[in-house]
């Protein structure tokens, strides 16, 4: 039987979670205490198990992310709190959200096996902007000549598309579109109708962005077929 947390480290832990902007570990928690009155990682769970009791039927929830905790808008609220975000959404190319898709699903790949599944190149600037948003990482080298990067998702990851874990993924054999995802990963895209003409390049490909609030899809399926072999 859990026991009752302190309430004022409740207090604390609560407030440190609406205020830092950011996902907290359990380990961040205990290092805002001094050592001589700092909880053990038991105490910091019984706080967050009350913590998500309490918050059970309103308007926030507690969410783990990962090994990390946050608290954030329910689902069902969206729509209502996305009116007070002025931002314009953001804009993501075919080739990056293709690359982003093959990086979670078939983790950990190289360069070259992005390219392999996608059969064109892999621009520079789309490995960089996955660095720089960090939704992915670099997780190690192949034991291979030159020794490439491996690359797989990051914790930004898991937050931006509101995942606790890997396991959280849309099933890939369910996975047909970026519709498809974006619908799963509650990502709303906007994808200009295809043309009918193949992009002869990555360069080409890069410029069919995508933005928030549309309803046609472009294909996924040579990604997906790969990643699912």
């Amino acid at each position: 039987m859990m026991s009752k947390p302190n309430k004022e480290l409740k207090n604390i832990i609560e407030a440190a979670l609406l205020v830092s902007g950011q996902t907290l570990t359990i380990k961040k928690m205990q290092a805002m205490f001094p050592p001589e009155s700092r909880p053990t990682r038991e105490e910091v769970r019984d706080v967050l198990d009350a913590l998500e009791k309490d918050y059970a039927n309103r308007g926030v929830e507690l969410k783990q992310i990962d090994r990390a905790y946050r608290f954030q808008s329910r689902e069902k609220y969206a729509d209502w709190v996305m009116r007070l975000i002025q931002e314009r959404p953001p804009r993501y190319s075919r080739a990056l959200l293709e690359t982003l898709a093959i990086i979670a699903y078939r983790q950990p790949v190289t360069r070259g096996d992005i390219e392999a599944i996608r059969g064109v190149s892999v621009s520079s600037d789309i490995i960089r902007t996955l660095l720089e948003r960090e939704w992915v990482r670099q997780v190690g080298t192949r034991d291979v000549p030159g020794r490439p990067a491996l690359f797989g998702t990051a914790r930004a990851f898991l937050e931006y598309f509101n995942l606790k874990s890997l396991e959280d993924l849309p099933p890939l054999a369910e996975l047909r579109d970026l519709g498809v995802i974006s619908a799963e990963l509650d990502l709303k895209l906007d994808i200009p109708s295809d043309t009918g003409k193949p992009p002869d390049s990555e360069t080409q490909d890069a410029k069919e962005t995508t933005h928030a609030g549309g309803t046609e899809a472009v294909s996924l399926s040579r990604a997906q077929s790969a990643a699912g072999e």
